[in-house]
């Protein structure tokens, strides 16, 4: 009997302090996330970072926590009730880190008689710190748990058409009625080291104007590639002018060469070059969360604001769309109804 597990980031159970520093915790002790020796990595997260980041973070939390929960949890929920409707198939839902878990959701898939499962990352571009850590987590889950099932992963849908004409139709919506000078895509930053420790060729990735442009096996995990990819995909479907749009990463740790531009301090320069009504569209995401609602759609729009700009609009993630719904169910039943993979 087949199944499906989709699994997305988590969250904190709550935003309190007591509930965020353990979340931060299996987050940030991930190797895939900070992947640098554990003893170095225990130091760095348990001996610095968990001292002042659990009350910093619980802050952000408290700002966009609603009523039922975590946006992004609610978020996810709703998404995977309406895909439930659209499928014969068992589908749970499981986090990476947090509740509800991985285990957890493959217990629910066993329990109804699943013994194939199709593992859906909600992330449309492949990067060691979402998708890999997910893959890799549930194999070992598998095989200590669940033996006799067996996995189809869903590969990076960050070219897809259908994924693309959703997200390039969210926006063009969400655009309507607002006059604005530029649109900025914003995507989750990375450490340039990630791109090369995922570069299978082992030479193409120099993070340069050219590497992501230039044919390569490498694309298949090159997280900049994919980010540059979504973005000429959406812009090409949205007919956008070349100086209407640009591209950044977001959410940096301090002490590593990330990915660049840095969106916060692009966001801070562009109204002293004449952009005073900002747009921003935050496609690492399909789910609105702590990076989406906090960071950008208030830090980063107070920030705007504070340095000349007027009018700031946050795009909305895909989130439980009837759109992204349909499509993310018609993937799921193409594979319920072929023997081959999701592709």
């Amino acid at each position: 009997m087949k199944g499906v597990l989709l699994v997305n980031l988590g969250s904190p159970d709550s935003p309190e302090p007591k509930d965020v520093k353990p979340y931060l915790d299996q987050f940030l002790m991930d190797k895939y996330v900070i992947d640098v020796p554990f003893l170095l990595r225990a130091l760095l997260v348990r001996g610095i970072i968990l001292r002042k980041r659990p009350e910093e973070s619980a802050h952000a939390y408290k700002k966009i926590w609603w009523e039922e929960g975590s946006p992004l949890i609610v978020l996810s929920q709703r998404m995977h009730k309406k895909v439930q409707q659209k499928t014969e198939m068992p589908v749970s839902l499981a986090m990476r880190y947090g509740k509800p878990s991985i285990e957890t959701g493959l217990q629910e898939l066993a329990d109804k008689g699943v013994t194939e499962v199709l593992l859906f990352p909600l992330y449309p571009q492949y990067a060691m710190a979402s998708t890999l850590t997910i893959l890799v987590l549930a194999e070992e889950i598998r095989k200590k748990k669940f033996p006799q099932m067996t996995f189809t992963d869903v590969p990076a849908f960050y070219n897809k058409p259908d994924y693309i004409k959703v997200l390039a139709n969210s926006i063009k919506r969400s655009l309507e009625g607002f006059n604005y000078d530029h649109l900025l895509f914003s995507y989750h930053g990375i450490p340039e080291r990630h791109i090369r420790k995922t570069d299978v060729t082992k030479s193409h990735c120099k993070i340069n104007d050219t590497c992501c442009v230039t044919q390569s096996a490498a694309h298949k995990f090159c997280y900049r590639h994919q980010c540059y990819e979504t973005t000429r995909l959406v812009v090409e479907a949205l007919g956008l002018p070349e100086d209407k749009y640009s591209l950044t990463f977001q959410s940096r740790l301090s002490g590593d060469k990330w990915l660049e531009p840095y969106t916060d301090i692009e966001v801070n320069k562009m109204p002293a070059n004449g952009i005073k009504n900002l747009a921003v569209v935050t496609p690492a995401f399909v789910s609105d969360c702590l990076e989406t609602l906090e960071e950008i759609a208030m830090r980063a729009k107070e920030d705007f604001q504070e340095n000349g700009g007027k009018e700031f609009l946050a795009i909305p993630c895909l989130n439980d769309s009837d759109e992204w719904v349909a499509v993310v169910a018609n993937w799921i039943n193409e594979w319920a109804s072929a023997e081959i993979p999701v592709a």
